[in-house]
């Protein structure tokens, strides 16, 4: 097997022309693999002595063994891409027909969110005063941010034929050009209806943005970014706070209210649900009309 490796790495060397350090890696995650078989052969008693003997099965138990061992997903991932390496050129060289790598992959790492909002910090955000056109937008784009959990970039998209305020309803291009229609919330349908008001006094006569900027034309990302931050300081929140904050509170909230996850996959526009399940450990359920009942912005206040 240490042969093989050794011209493998020649090949590199000659072919390629890879540089000493990269070399150096190959060799190095090679070596980590042939040691774990020679392991395995003390410990189970089994005969592995080629690259040829070694099976799929083999390589999903030693990839498990790395990430037992703490090793990062980068890590795990970077020795599989020069196992790979190896087996194209066994398959090159016709010293082997098979690759076992292929569907072998590294354990993804947890992914880490920024900590959303709770509500009572959302509450004070959007509790601004004033009526000048600047801050009822900002106020609208946010309630409807907050509301239906759109991306930064569905929300400097939307169009005036998108908004379906008499349905409470919004039309949003997603990833991949993919369409999909979200509820708006009584509060935002309120904001939204305020600045659809004083909109005229901003935006250019054939500008088809729901969101404009101060020069009549669409808001671009970091504009609203930037409005953000400024909303966030004026309203005296001692956190700093990003757009992406705000999907996430909408996602946290509502399945903090709901606990239905495939509700909040479809409203998010994540086409696999292990995308949600990074904001919780619940188990999810059928799709259900939650969002009226669970959202904080969309339940309406009990009249004593």
């Amino acid at each position: 097997m240490k042969t093989i490796v050794n011209a493998f790495i020649h090949c590199l060397k000659i072919e390629r022309q890879l540089s000493p350090h990269t070399l150096s890696s190959y060799q190095r995650d090679l070596n980590q693999a042939i040691d774990y078989f020679v392991e395995l052969n003390e410990k189970s008693g089994e005969k592995i002595e080629s690259w040829q003997q070694i099976t799929s099965h083999h390589y999903r138990a030693y990839v498990a063994r790395q990430h037992r061992k703490n090793l990062s997903s980068k890590t795990i991932q970077r020795q599989l891409s020069s196992l790979r390496r190896l087996y194209e050129y066994l398959i090159k060289e016709q010293l082997t027909s098979n690759n076992p790598l292929k569907g072998v992959t590294a354990p993804k790492n947890g992914r880490k969110l920024p900590k959303a909002p709770d509500i009572e910090q959302l509450e004070q955000l959007l509790h601004g005063e004033g009526n000048e056109p600047l801050l009822v937008r900002d106020r609208a784009m946010f309630e409807l941010f907050y509301s239906s959990g759109l991306r930064l970039s569905e929300l400097t998209n939307i169009d005036s034929i998108d908004l379906k305020l008499s349905e409470h309803q919004i039309r949003v291009l997603g990833k991949g050009s993919k369409e999909r229609e979200l509820p708006i919330g009584k509060k935002a349908i309120e904001a939204l209806k305020k600045w659809l008001k004083v909109r005229g006094e901003l935006a250019k006569p054939d500008e088809q943005a729901v969101f404009v900027s101060r020069f009549g034309t669409r808001i671009t990302q970091r504009g609203v970014q930037q409005r953000l931050q400024k909303m966030a300081i004026d309203q005296g929140l001692p956190i700093h706070l990003h757009p992406h904050m705000l999907r996430h509170a909408f996602a946290s909230h509502l399945l903090e209210s709901s606990g239905d996850l495939r509700a909040v996959q479809e409203l998010l526009g994540h086409a696999d649900i292990s995308t949600t399940q990074i904001y919780t450990h619940l188990d999810f359920q059928h799709l259900a009309e939650v969002y009226d009942k669970a959202h904080p912005r969309a339940r309406k206040k009990k009249t004593s």
